[in-house]
């Protein structure tokens, strides 16, 4: 049974209940609706998994997390099916495309990149510009996740390259932050299995990963340009991990 000190059990019990206060407050239950979905689809796709390698049956909380991120992030108008294979693909992903024993991609990133490219998918990122409520917390977990060093980094070039681009542009750099996407930045991109676990990677990470969004976005990509960068920073955490000390793990 999950234990209410859990850190990802608190991360449950936040994302649910921010769910629900978003569906009240926009008068939205097809967003809580979809979230349902996706939850169900991904505690059952790891539930089978789980049983048939150990024969017994088990609900993760990480499934349970992987399914709600799945509904903020999708659009809650998308056909249901949709939903359903990116929760299934997002689970599958933790046991097919691995490395030294270990899953390489965010789940939540991976299925929802895919049923992007091949289901035509579309985004919604319900809740992502309540900063005052998403960073706040963020940072807790980010701080109980040892992840801060990851916000530090990419805080720093977000502000280099965005901040002297609208001054280039002659906006008002205060600008730039109405366009973050606090859940992105606060839930996803600290996720700990797949995020480097040494200090200067953790930097390096936060960093190199602004300034993908930043290049892809200046290239005019039409697709989410947030979760392609942040799945090619996954795939660069073994290498990240190698730029420091195995004392500093």
């Amino acid at each position: 049974m999950p234990r209410l000190s859990s850190i990802k059990t608190k991360l449950i019990i936040y994302l649910a209940c921010f769910a629900l206060f978003l569906a009240l407050k926009d008068k939205d239950f097809t967003f809580l609706c979809a979230a349902i979905v996706a939850v169900i689809s991904a505690v059952t796709a790891e539930a089978a998994i789980l049983y048939f390698k150990t024969k017994t049956f088990r609900i993760t909380e990480s499934s349970i997390i992987t399914g709600l991120i799945v509904g903020y992030v999708l659009s809650s108008d998308e056909a249901w099916f949709k939903l359903v294979f990116a929760s299934l693909a997002a689970i599958l992903s933790k046991y097919v495309i691995r490395f030294r024993n270990k899953h390489i991609f965010n789940p939540a990133a991976f299925g929802i990149f895919l049923s992007i490219i091949l289901l035509g998918a579309t985004t919604q990122w319900h809740g992502t510009y309540l900063w005052y409520i998403v960073a706040a917390a963020g940072l807790y977990f980010a701080y109980k996740f040892r992840k801060i060093e990851i916000i530090v980094g990419y805080a720093i070039f977000f502000l280099a390259l965005f901040g002297v681009q609208a001054v280039v542009q002659k906006v008002p750099v205060a600008g730039i932050f109405g366009y973050l996407s606090y859940f992105y930045i606060f839930v996803m991109v600290i996720e700990p299995k797949t995020t480097p676990t040494r200090t200067p990677g953790k930097y390096l990470f936060g960093a190199v990963l602004v300034i993908l969004i930043f290049i892809l976005t200046q290239a005019g990509l039409k697709f989410d340009v947030e979760l392609l960068s942040l799945l090619a920073m996954n795939a660069a955490v073994p290498l990240l991990n190698k730029l420091s000390p195995k004392k500093e793990a």
